[in-house]
């Protein structure tokens, strides 16, 4: 997983010239879960057809030209391990800020499922 490749992609996209922001989020598993309890790794589920419904919904916004995602999906993840890679390029930093969030937002609860292995 890597931000640098999701970022070539995008440069690649015909409308890049409309681009001025660039973001990105890189989830990592955590040593605790929202409880606190202490967590050894985590694997996640994707649900590929909400994702690409997602994704489609997303890019339709305005002043968005591109996002792109990796998500590890089934595989054991230990702590520290990447989990997801969201990268959003759009116009401005008010379109591009709330796109990440929203994207962001709808993966973690329609599109991806996580099981947290606990020490």
């Amino acid at each position: 997983m890597n931000a640098d490749t999701l970022i070539s992609k995008i440069r690649t996209h015909p409308s890049y010239d409309r681009v001025g922001m660039i973001l990105c989020h890189n989830g990592v598993v955590r040593g605790t879960s929202r409880d606190g309890r202490k967590v050894t790794g985590l694997r996640v589920a994707v649900d590929r057809d909400k994702l690409a419904q997602v994704l489609a919904e997303q890019r339709s916004r305005p002043g968005i030209v591109d996002i792109q995602v990796e998500i590890a999906a089934d595989t054991d993840l230990s702590i520290g391990d990447d989990v997801m890679m969201l990268v959003v390029a759009g116009d401005f930093r008010e379109n591009v800020i709330g796109a990440l969030t929203d994207t962001l937002n709808a993966i973690k609860t329609t599109v991806t499922a996580k099981t947290e292995y606990f020490a």
